[in-house]
């Protein structure tokens, strides 16, 4: 129980930290309250489905040397965020979830899952279990 409170006050202060850093590319509109239920949405999105997807793109990752997880990481955290935008937590990434996927949209949500998985690394190194 202890590890899930420590990841999921990880994953908050590391979504945080991406909104302040890049303010034009994620919009957040909301408490600290709703960071907190946004990284639970994240590490249940993570938890359930993220095991499916990557197994799924095993011949792809294999061939990509790994690289295709950070797409599959980005498509989560959109997941995420439309998810977020259903409970009115008020996360957009890029013009997303009011408008459609651009390309702007996907590099955000690339961009977004290599800072939280950074920012999260760092602060577990820091912060143990």
């Amino acid at each position: 129980m202890r590890g899930f409170l420590v990841s999921t006050a990880v994953t908050a202060v590391a979504f945080f930290i991406l909104v302040k850093l890049f303010p034009t590319m994620f919009g957040y509109s909301g408490e600290l309250v709703g960071l907190v239920a946004i990284a639970v949405i994240f590490g249940i999105v993570n938890g359930l489905i993220g095991p499916i997807v990557r197994l799924l793109a095993l011949p792809v990752r294999l061939m990509t040397l790994g690289l295709i997880g950070f797409v599959i990481n980005g498509g989560l955290l959109l997941l995420t965020a439309w998810i977020a935008d259903q409970l009115d937590l008020g996360l957009t990434i890029g013009d997303f979830p009011p408008d459609l996927l651009t390309a702007d949209t996907i590099i955000a949500a690339i961009v977004g899952a290599i800072v939280l998985s950074v920012t999260s690394s760092v602060i577990r190194f820091a912060i143990p279990d």
